[in-house]
C-alpha cells in the first residue's frame, strides 16, 4: 500500500456508520452480507448505507460481487491486512514486540 491507499483506508474508517458497517463486513467472513440483510442488522436506511458502501468500496476495503440478481458485500482481507501491517511495520524500533493482554501495550 502506498501513503494514498493508506490515508483512503483510514479516512473511510473514521467515520462511525462506516466503522460499523465495516466491522459487519469483517464479522460476516467470506460469505458477505448482501445490502439488505446489512440494512435490518444495522437498522441504518438504504441510501445512507449505500453511501457509506461505496466510500469503503472506493478506500479499497471492500469488495462486491453480484450473485444472481443481489450484491455481496465482502470485506477486502488483503487491504484490511495491508494497512494493519504497514502501521505495525515498525513497531518497536523493529525488535521482537510482544502485546500483553492485560494492558494491551507493546511489551519491546
Amino acid at each position: 500500500m502506498n501513503d494514498n491507499d493508506i490515508i483512503k483506508a483510514l479516512s473511510a474508517l473514521a467515520h462511525p456508520v462506516r466503522l460499523k458497517v465495516f466491522r459487519s463486513l469483517v464479522v460476516a467472513g467470506a460469505a458477505g452480507v448482501t445490502p439488505g440483510v446489512m440494512q435490518e442488522a444495522l437498522d441504518i436506511p438504504a441510501t445512507t448505507l449505500s453511501f457509506h458502501l461505496k466510500e469503503l468500496t472506493n478506500a479499497g476495503l471492500v469488495n462486491i460481487e453480484r450473485s444472481s440478481r443481489n450484491l455481496v458485500y465482502r470485506a477486502a482481507y488483503d487491504q484490511m491486512n495491508a494497512l494493519i501491517t504497514h502501521l505495525t511495520d515498525n513497531c518497536c524500533q523493529g525488535a521482537s514486540c510482544e502485546v500483553s493482554s492485560s494492558a494491551d501495550t507493546c511489551q519491546c
